[in-house]
């Protein structure tokens, strides 16, 4: 038969006995084993002795108004304490057994090691708060993005109609650009041919200064016409019209220098021709270039030192140079250099649309060629190279 002392004494749970003032009268060794003691030193200490500081709070609010109130409870979670300080714990039910006048005659407690229990519990608390953590981290990463997208289509919105509206602007001033110059082109003919019958004619010497300088503003302006001419063209996707034929090139840069040097009597610019033989090219269109790019040297150089064209041959090309000594080209400058309306200066004193370069650039490659800058300081030299 079943020896009922040996089960209440070794059962796989403690049990305890406590007096109605919550002393305990008996103790199983199961439980004295857990907490490190003998069954004998348990009794006569109170239960509530055994508990942690948080299991003494709870048991006054909780354990034992509980317990008054309707004799019993159930798995309730408490931590006992050994003579070494050890935690133990455990799940704890209890049941009173109460007299015929309903006062309390023992209380009778059945405890649980829940060591792994609350090890598990924890493990599912702590998946709980990271699960919250995580989902908190994920709505917080979607409204960014969402955020984020929003602020990006409205980006490219913006964007895009800014390219819309760059284009249009684009569009009407190329337009406007062309109807201007075939417009102007017109009366600006009838001045010149004006001027050239009135410089016939007898004139004082202060009419004669007039109409020269009329004359020069004249030639200035169909300069002008031109360049926004050529302009159109190229943004039309047409490039600049050339008529190559062959040419004697070093005549055609001898009068470009020629024609500088007599409006800029003061400046020196020494020139090295060396071209022979004739080249297939525009010969007004590579004086129209080399025109430009002197101009522009002797609006940026120094001064005092002087400008230097050379013309030579190459292998299977010829390389136009024209350098000057100055200051170098920035950087962020010569970037834009061959871009349509820049400007490296918005000096009053250098004057034009900013077309100069540009236009010489696409003569360069309505010829196959290049046109390309150096800068450094020692000079700034621009090379025009044409395959012959």
């Amino acid at each position: 038969m079943e020896d009922l002392d040996d089960l209440y004494e070794n059962a796989p749970c403690g049990y305890l006995s406590l007096a109605a003032d919550g002393v305990i009268i008996k103790a199983n060794r199961t439980l004295a084993g857990w907490l490190g003691m003998q069954s004998f030193e348990l009794l006569g200490r109170r239960f509530y002795d055994l508990l942690n500081v948080p299991a003494k709070i709870f048991y006054e609010t909780h354990f034992a108004p509980l317990l008054r109130m309707q004799g019993y409870f159930n798995e309730v979670a408490l931590d006992l304490v050994g003579p070494d300080g050890r935690k133990l714990p455990v799940l704890a039910n209890a049941a009173e057994r109460r007299s015929s006048d309903g006062s309390v005659q023992f209380t009778r407690i059945t405890l649980f090691q829940a060591a792994d229990r609350r090890r598990y519990e924890r493990e599912l608390v702590d998946a709980k708060n990271a699960a919250d953590r995580a989902r908190r981290e994920l709505e917080e990463l979607n409204r960014t993005l969402e955020e984020r997208i929003d602020a990006g289509i409205a980006e490219r919105l913006q964007l895009e109609q800014g390219l819309l509206a760059e284009k249009e602007v684009a569009r009407l001033r190329e337009q406007f650009v062309a109807i201007l110059g075939h417009d102007l082109r017109n009366p600006l003919a009838s001045i010149a041919g004006g001027l050239n019958i009135l410089s016939r004619e007898p004139q004082s010497d202060k009419a004669k200064r007039v109409l020269t300088m009329m004359s020069q503003s004249t030639e200035r302006m169909a300069g002008l016409i031109q360049d926004m001419l050529d302009l159109a063209r190229c943004r039309a996707g047409q490039g600049i019209a050339i008529d190559p034929k062959p040419t004697d090139l070093r005549i055609v840069l001898e009068q470009v220098v020629q024609e500088l040097q007599t409006a800029h009597p003061g400046r020196d610019i020494q020139s090295s021709l060396k071209i022979e033989d004739q080249v297939t090219c525009d010969g007004g269109r590579v004086a129209q270039l080399a025109s430009n790019l002197l101009g522009n040297a002797l609006a940026h150089g120094a001064p005092d030192r002087p400008v230097k064209v050379v013309a030579a041959p190459g292998v299977n090309e010829v390389v136009i140079t024209v350098a000057n000594e100055g200051h170098p080209i920035p950087g962020h400058v010569k970037d834009h250099l061959f871009e349509p309306f820049f400007r490296a200066t918005s000096s009053a004193e250098k004057q034009g649309l900013g077309l100069g370069l540009f236009i010489s650039y696409e003569i360069a490659r309505s010829h196959g060629g290049s046109l390309e800058v150096q800068s450094d300081e020692n000079q700034t030299a621009f090379l025009f190279r044409m395959p012959v």
